[in-house]
């Protein structure tokens, strides 16, 4: 795709400009700030996909003196026909006068050709001050579209609507923080029906986001995958002389190991959000949560946690069941057959059995002490003994992968993981839900998972994204 288009975000002081360039380029290094003036200079910010640049948003200084410039213009036109080229004049003539610096920096973009986005606080009345810019961008003569971004408690879109739709040939209200992933598509959408030259690039711009956001879906469910994988098999380790085995109590290695077994947790957890974070293109977020803590109320064992994250006995009975059919069909395939299922039915009675009994609590991994060999004795923390840990984690993750695909790059308050009161395993198919199951189990025998079981493993979490997605959306 050659020839992106380009947009030329312009307005008031302090009227959501920067917040909607944030969002619609999926940039959240951009200044937000509440005082007028934060953006001094025009700043281009592409969005690009693969490499490809899909379309930029050219972030402007806002208006100081409309009607001082409309003045000129109208003393200089001698028609409707020349009023581009007088926008292009005043440009040329003013550029070095300090008086109209930040007019000349946000008509630049526009003489050369962008569209133009034209951002409204639909919390504030409309005035005169409003008319003159829209007046002065209406000479420019370039596809243009306004944007109602309410960001104060009072509400004059209505009278907003009216004015804008006498000067803009698209108006639309959005929230820059909170607008929907759809509703930037549909910006897309409309400016590629104002431009001819912009219809093809636009609509393939709409394409290349939906196929990154569905591709971004995917790869948050690997790199879950990964994560879990790697928390529900890992072992802390310590090897030990005779003098130090003699120094150290079975109490106090076992406290040693379980802090260091907890603190890698910590660690797998804050890595994977940052990891899920950053593939959403959030490099600055702020997190307000209980984070992975055993010592306190908010313990990954605790009660409140395992009501929160962790499954029903019946949902693990039945998860159970089928994860150890699947191992018990292994004795079938031994006997070429004639336990006519036995393997796999005593497989699943065991897995069901084991999953039901555990169910309603949360079993700590055991301090092992090795033999002596050498003159060395190895002591080992883990790996996790009860598959709940994986579904407590599991729960948190999908969780935030949620928060995070819903953000938008505007957004500048505190991320807020207060759990929802619903878990979506309960949304899975069986076949899904034994496929983690199963991986669970693997993991916590320090089994690696071959291709095959990972690949449905992923499958079965990405299942269960697109669940609590549709079940969040639906109920908000």
């Amino acid at each position: 795709m050659t020839g992106a288009p380009m947009f030329a975000v312009v307005g008031h002081p302090n009227k959501g400009k920067s917040s909607v360039v944030a969002t619609l380029s999926q940039n959240d290094a951009i200044a937000i700030a509440l005082e007028p003036g934060t953006t001094r200079q025009r700043q281009a910010y592409p969005l690009s996909v693969d490499g490809q640049t899909l379309y930029t948003l050219v972030d402007t200084p806002g208006f100081q003196r409309p009607r001082r410039v409309l003045e000129w213009l109208q003393a200089h036109s001698l028609s409707a026909s020349d009023h581009p080229e007088t926008v292009r004049a005043f440009v040329t003539q003013h550029r070095d006068d300090g008086r109209f610096t930040d007019e000349c920096e946000l008509l630049t973009p526009l003489i050369e050709g962008a569209g133009i986005i034209y951002v409204v606080d639909g919390s504030v009345p409309y005035s005169a001050e409003h008319e003159a810019e829209m007046t002065i961008l209406r000479w420019t003569g370039r596809p243009s579209l306004a944007l109602i971004n309410s960001i104060g408690p009072d509400d004059y879109s209505d009278t907003w609507q009216a004015a804008l739709g006498q000067f803009f040939q698209v108006v639309r209200r959005f929230d820059a923080v909170r607008a929907p992933f759809e509703q930037h598509l549909s910006l897309l959408r409309a400016f590629g029906q104002l431009e001819p030259d912009w219809e093809q690039p636009l609509s393939q711009a709409t394409e290349h986001l939906a196929n990154q956001r569905q591709k971004r879906q995917g790869q948050s469910a690997s790199l879950i995958a990964d994560a879990l994988a790697d928390m529900m098999a890992y072992r802390e380790k310590r090897t030990l002389t005779l003098d130090q085995v003699a120094a150290t109590s079975d109490t106090d290695l076992a406290e040693q190991l379980r802090q260091r077994w907890y603190q890698h947790q910590r660690r797998r957890e804050q890595a994977l959000r940052i990891n899920i974070e950053h593939l959403y293109q959030h490099q600055r977020i702020r997190r307000q949560e209980a984070e992975l803590e055993w010592h306190n109320e908010h313990d990954l064992f605790s009660e409140d946690s395992r009501q929160t994250w962790a499954v029903s006995r019946g949902y693990l009975a039945t998860a159970g069941f089928g994860a150890g059919a699947v191992g018990g069909a292994g004795l079938d395939a031994l006997t070429l057959g004639h336990s006519l299922g036995a393997g796999a039915l005593v497989g699943g009675l065991i897995g069901a059995a084991g999953s039901y009994l555990y169910g309603d609590r949360l079993m700590l991994p055991a301090l092992n002490i090795g033999a002596l060999q050498n003159g060395l004795k190895t002591a080992t923390f883990g790996p996790v003994q009860d598959s709940q840990f994986g579904y407590v984690v599991l729960g948190r993750a999908v969780d935030h992968w949620w928060h995070i695909s819903q953000r938008n790059h505007a957004g500048r308050d505190l991320l807020d993981l207060e759990p929802a009161d619903h878990h979506w395993l309960e949304r899975l198919d069986r076949r899904s839900r034994q496929a983690i199951q199963q991986a669970f189990d693997r993991c916590r025998k320090r089994r690696p998972l071959d291709d095959r079981l990972r690949q449905k493993f992923i499958a079965a979490i990405e299942q269960g994204m697109a669940a609590y997605d549709d079940w969040r959306l639906n109920r908000t």
